[in-house]
């Protein structure tokens, strides 16, 4: 009897160990989807200049001044910039007295063809800018081939640095949109990309549905990400990017009133499941077959086609007459 009480509690502190292993913050690794030609709604992967965050006026709900326990001493940072003070956001009406819309949309932006943007695109920013979101999806405003690359970046699985050095070569401007547990594993990279003058783009702590939050809530996801980049990258840039494309009304109007842009895409394509990776010439085909004038295009950073394909598909683009920008270079 007494041997089987002692395995019965080994076995109990063995479990609890184990349980120990994993946290509420573990990010899904990859999310399968199907693609669809003629409207996509593209899913997460699996999960500055320094610029300050305009304040709202009253009436508002200030969040307290609070970020993560910076992990460098003596006030230093990963970029080597002065840690930048943190931004009490104001949230206006935070009970939503207003009756702005809660349903969940879930993005979609057509699959443009010969040159030109599909009119789902081309509707969604008149949307944006008929009901003055701070909104993109396409610049509609630059007589230029303008092109504008974004990545998402939820996890990292060794092929952003690839992407890093590719854009590097081709002296190409990029934004990353990223989750805060990708940049807390990854310090190194995320520097690399300030360094470098890239966007780091806030796209959330933990990556929730923005449509099941409260107002106040979607700002301490974005609260979170800001003040942690503030304090030990020394950095902060007003774009966003709602996880999984999933937004309201009301989170369009929350976001922009915390003084940041909304960041969507008007050219992507199924990247994102690692199991059903085609290859670099698919990448390269399909992504160039999209390109239009104006296009935010959507890559996600864990494909091994993405990186692999990318340096041709700079290289054709500016070879079409096409032109890469950066984010903050978007017309007023």
């Amino acid at each position: 009897m007494k041997k089987v009480i002692c395995c019965l509690l080994c076995a109990a502190i063995l479990f609890g160990l184990c349980a120990c292993g994993r946290g509420a913050g573990d990010f899904p690794q990859s999310v399968p989807q199907s693609e669809n030609d003629t409207e996509t709604t593209v899913p997460p992967p699996a999960p500055l200049e320094n610029t300050t965050v305009p304040q709202t006026t009253a009436p508002a709900t200030p969040l307290p001044v609070t970020a993560d326990k910076p992990v460098l001493q003596n006030g230093e940072t990963h970029t080597g910039l002065p840690a930048l003070p943190l931004q009490e956001f104001k949230v206006e009406d935070p009970e939503n007295t207003r009756g702005l819309s809660t349903e969940k949309k879930g993005y979609s932006y057509g699959v443009a063809k010969n040159g030109q943007p599909h009119a789902t695109s081309v509707n969604n920013q008149k949307y944006f800018a008929d009901n003055g979101y701070n909104a993109v999806c396409l610049d509609t405003k630059s007589t230029q081939k303008v092109l504008y690359l974004t990545f998402d970046c939820g996890y990292e699985n060794g092929y952003t640095a690839k992407i890093l050095d590719t854009l590097q070569e081709k002296q190409v401007p990029a934004a990353f949109f990223c989750t805060l547990p990708q940049v807390k594993d990854n310090p190194e990279l995320i520097a690399r990309m300030i360094q470098e003058g890239h966007i780091v783009g806030n796209h959330s702590v933990k990556h929730p549905s923005f449509p099941t939050l409260t107002r106040l809530r979607m700002a301490e996801e974005i609260k979170g990400m800001d003040d942690y980049l503030r304090t030990n990258f020394g950095y902060s840039e007003p774009f966003f990017r709602f996880p999984m494309g999933e937004y309201s009304d009301c989170a369009l109007d929350l976001v922009g009133s915390l003084g940041y842009k909304c960041v969507f895409w008007s050219v992507a394509y199924s990247d994102w499941d690692l199991n059903a990776q085609k290859g670099a010439d698919y990448a390269f085909e399909t992504v160039t077959a999209r390109l239009h004038p104006g296009a935010v295009i959507l890559l996600h950073s864990v494909s091994p086609d993405n990186a692999a394909a990318l340096g041709r598909i700079i290289d054709w683009a500016k070879q079409e007459g096409y032109v890469f920008h950066s984010l903050r270079d978007l017309p007023a």
